[in-house]
């Protein structure tokens, strides 16, 4: 194919992603009564009890949003519901064929690491594992319009940092994290977006969609002797900061004090999308990393600072975390940041 012929490819390709974003119900009018904390019952994911074969709790979202509202830290009714992720918002990043191939149960089963699920027919699969996954995809869409409106958002969920456009892994079925920068990049008017990833484990997807966009700066803090092992998206890691297995809360926070300064001087962004994992929790069988749960609240309240001080809108997700005990840290974790008015979740925050 010639330069100019590949030329007009992309800028059709470009043309139909933006006439997607336009057309999209995900951004919606959200009256001012309501926190800019995104949560839907659908999030959770309950399957005959075989999500129990995966080590992730996959009730994890609605146990952070029972505490923080049984804590009186959120009213029940202030919570914000997305809408589903449809099939035309998913090809805004994923391929025809990728969303294609989510229609045989195998390749389904493969993505979220339960063998399984590949002997359930593909409606039960769609309605029990993709749909809670399509709303918080939705959820981590509309996070960036909130955090643009009122400073910041935190999406109960998403942050499936493995998926990419073409391909999923690792619990990962659809890139959120891509998609929801190319929404704010169109609907937010917004042209350049740092990835703040502190998940115990590399951030391949969104690294190998935004490979040579130079709209987006990454910073990705993983410890490199665990999956995914992608060492074609590493390069493509702006600032890489590895932290090996056994990492002790004192050596994270002051790599990650020297990580935001550093971030601070090479790129000025107009949004923070923040991929808050907690399997950097001491115990995390697959994290490995020896972090206190006051250690991971020191931690996003730093990630809060650097964004809030500079007026940053910032989108947090829950992402990775395999213990029962991560509800509890990301929950107590919100309540520390409103303590500090990092984020305000209404008049019953303590």
């Amino acid at each position: 194919m010639s330069s100019a012929s590949s030329s007009s490819s992309a800028t059709e390709a470009e043309t139909l992603r933006r006439s997607r974003i336009l057309k999209s119900k995900l951004y919606l009018d959200v009256p001012l009564s309501k926190v800019p904390v995104i949560y839907s019952a659908s999030y959770d994911i309950a399957f005959l009890g075989i999500e129990e074969l995966h080590p992730f709790d996959s009730s994890k979202w609605g146990r952070v949003c029972r505490f923080l509202i049984s804590d009186g830290a959120l009213g029940k009714y202030c919570i914000i519901e997305p809408l589903e992720a449809s099939n035309e918002d998913l090809l805004v990043v994923h391929s025809e064929s990728y969303l294609k191939s989510l229609k045989n149960s195998a390749n389904v089963a493969s993505i979220v690491e339960v063998p399984p699920v590949a002997l359930f027919p593909n409606s039960l699969v769609q309605e029990k594992v993709l749909y809670p996954f399509r709303n918080q995809v939705g959820g981590t869409i509309l996070a960036a319009k909130l955090a643009k409106e009122r400073g910041w958002a935190v999406n109960v969920g998403g942050g499936f940092h493995h998926c990419s456009g073409e391909k999923g892994g690792g619990f990962c079925a659809y890139a959120d994290i891509s998609l929801c920068i190319h929404y704010a990049f169109v609907r937010l008017n917004i042209s350049r977006v740092m990835i703040i990833d502190l998940d115990a484990h590399q951030g391949n997807g969104h690294e190998l969609d935004f490979a040579d966009d130079r709209r987006v700066y990454t910073l990705d803090m993983y410890n490199p002797g665990i999956y995914p092992f992608d060492y074609e998206a590493r390069r493509y890691i702006d600032q890489k900061v590895e932290v090996m297995s056994g990492t002790t809360t004192d050596e994270y926070l002051k790599k990650l004090d020297e990580a935001l300064k550093v971030a601070a001087s090479m790129f000025d962004p107009e949004l923070v999308v923040y991929n808050a994992g907690t399997d950097i929790l001491d115990g995390d069988p697959l994290g490995r990393l020896k972090i206190s749960s006051d250690g991971i609240a020191n931690r996003d309240e730093k990630v809060f600072r650097f964004a809030r001080e500079r007026t940053i809108p910032i989108v947090m997700l829950t992402s990775g975390g395999y213990m029962k005990s991560s509800a509890r840290v990301i929950a107590d974790s919100m309540i520390n940041l409103s303590k500090k008015c990092l984020i305000d979740m209404g008049k019953n925050a303590t």
